[in-house]
């Protein structure tokens, strides 16, 4: 009787002990969560900016590419498993699909994940204007001034800060004047096709307040022949806010300025049809709708 038993309790010993291993190892493997790759809008047009989100635990790093694009993260203080890269699509880009490529670097290794993400067309309008003949046709000596203005701004585009110098999400540099449906749209100047209008137009009397829509450093502030007086700020990564046809610079460049700092006074300088400011936003060369960024939920990045 006593061998019979003993016989048992070893038969039971050999069920049980793998069920109580796989109890214990269950958890640690459920335990482990799923990248989650994301990004903001939802839906990505023409002309877009976005906010790409990567969730992951234990990563030292994320890279990634778009639209022929490096793509930089960065981190914000609360969340240490999420990683964000600001980027978007320009404005006369074409519609279609385009894959992201996303590389995860964890101390065991790296690893890649790609999505594929539908771009639709914006619905931009065509705008007839009347200006001088003289910004449709320049002469012999402004066209030696526009090649020098290119110059320079060929030389200060490719200074971008490596980290984010923003602080949170954009803002409009003008606080109560109307802004325009201008972004988008296709310029008809003096009846010729000229360009396809790659900012937003604030309407403005001449010497209002016009303010940083973040924190940055002032790469120019200098008169150029179509921007009129113009400033230029790098947030880093590549992103730029551009202000145009101003009548009074309120800033240095090299200069680091704040979200909402006095930077300049609109006016009609350059080719204008009348007051207003102009802004662009520029990434990597891609120029997004300011209007878009600002509804922009923008992470307050990780101080180096």
């Amino acid at each position: 009787m006593a061998r019979v038993m003993l016989l048992a309790m070893r038969n039971l010993v050999r069920i049980v002990l793998p069920l109580v291993l796989v109890a214990f190892l269950i958890p640690s493997i459920r335990a482990q969560p799923a990248t989650s790759i994301a990004w903001t809008p939802d839906i990505l047009f023409t002309g877009s900016p976005c906010l790409f989100r990567v969730n992951s635990p234990s990563l030292t790093g994320v890279t990634g590419t778009w639209q022929g694009h490096e793509l930089s993260f960065f981190q914000e203080p609360k969340d240490p498993d999420s990683w964000y890269s600001l980027a978007g699509v320009d404005v006369g880009a074409k519609s279609g699909s385009y894959e992201l490529t996303i590389e995860l670097i964890q101390q065991s290794g790296t690893k890649t994940i790609r999505r594929t993400i539908d771009v639709a067309p914006a619905p931009y309008k065509e705008i007839p204007l009347t200006v001088p003949q003289k910004f449709v046709e320049p002469s012999e000596q402004e066209q030696k001034i526009i090649v020098a203005d290119q110059q320079v701004k060929r030389r200060i585009f490719a200074r971008s800060a490596n980290s984010p110098l923003w602080t949170g999400s954009f803002s409009p540099p003008l606080k109560s004047a109307p802004r325009t449906d201008s972004f988008g749209t296709r310029r008809i100047f003096n009846g010729s096709l000229v360009s396809v209008h790659r900012g937003l137009d604030y309407r403005a009397k001449v010497g209002t307040p016009v303010r940083a829509a973040n924190s940055a450093r002032v790469l120019l502030a200098r008169p150029l022949f179509y921007e009129g007086n113009c400033v230029i700020l790098d947030h880093g990564l590549g992103l730029m806010t551009i202000y145009m046809h101003l009548s009074e610079f309120k800033v240095r460049e090299g200069e680091l300025v704040r979200r909402g700092q006095m930077i300049a006074l609109s006016g009609e300088t350059g080719r204008a049809t009348g007051p207003h400011l102009h802004l662009s936003v520029r990434w990597q060369g891609e120029y997004l709708d300011p209007a878009k960024l600002f509804s922009l939920n923008v992470p307050r990045p990780v101080q180096p």
